[in-house]
């Protein structure tokens, strides 16, 4: 079992989160554990849906050669993640984010839509759904060099549920630091160590 790659997969999927966290402690708005708890369980389903999926590919090819494909596409979506923290910092407003996610997290308000600042269980969908595409293509790399279905999920899981409840309980304090502001420049680094380590162990 890869746990190198378990553990870092973890970590890097849930640094979004980590910012999420930030952004809504920032303004004081609570997630409750309920609403926490079901982003960790959407999140769960569509990584190891394409956790799977990878599994099912690697199964047709030469393992050397589905981990450097898997290994690649952690490395380019890890690329990716720094490039999209790059252009995040350099617009204007919210209105000229390049997703959706960074939509949500410079506007917190569409989240929150009755304003009593608190993420209730049926407000939380909308983030949790955003959140859980971020770990379907580094979830399908990580499939095809053939790491734990299981052990991955779980990773997903537990670090969403940590990074979510840390980032709210520390926003105010460190959303305005360079981790904050560059928290998914960070994951993507992260992404590029693990498919680096997968293509070469």
């Amino acid at each position: 079992m890869h746990w190198l790659s378990i553990l870092g997969i973890g970590l890097a999927a849930n640094l979004d989160n980590l910012g999420i966290g930030f952004s809504f402690g920032a303004r004081s708005t609570k997630i409750p554990f309920s609403s926490n708890l079901l982003i960790a369980i959407l999140s769960i389903a569509s990584a190891y849906a394409s956790i799977a999926f990878g599994h099912l590919v690697a199964n047709y090819i030469p393992p050397a050669f589905a981990n450097w494909i898997g290994g690649s596409m952690i490395i380019i979506i890890g690329l990716w993640s720094i490039k999209t923290n790059i252009k995040e910092m350099n617009t204007i407003g919210p209105t000229e984010a390049s997703s959706e996610l960074a939509n949500l997290l410079k506007n917190p308000a569409r989240v929150d839509r009755n304003g009593d600042n608190i993420i209730s269980w049926t407000e939380s969908w909308t983030l949790g759904l955003a959140l859980a595409l971020n770990c379907i293509a580094s979830g399908f790399g990580a499939g095809v060099t053939g790491v734990s279905a299981l052990g991955t999920t779980l990773s997903i899981g537990v670090f969403s549920l940590l990074t979510v409840a840390l980032g709210v309980r520390v926003g105010k304090q460190i959303a305005q630091t360079w981790f904050g502001r560059y928290s998914n420049a960070i994951g993507g680094l992260i992404l590029i160590g693990i498919g680096i380590y997968e293509i070469v162990i």
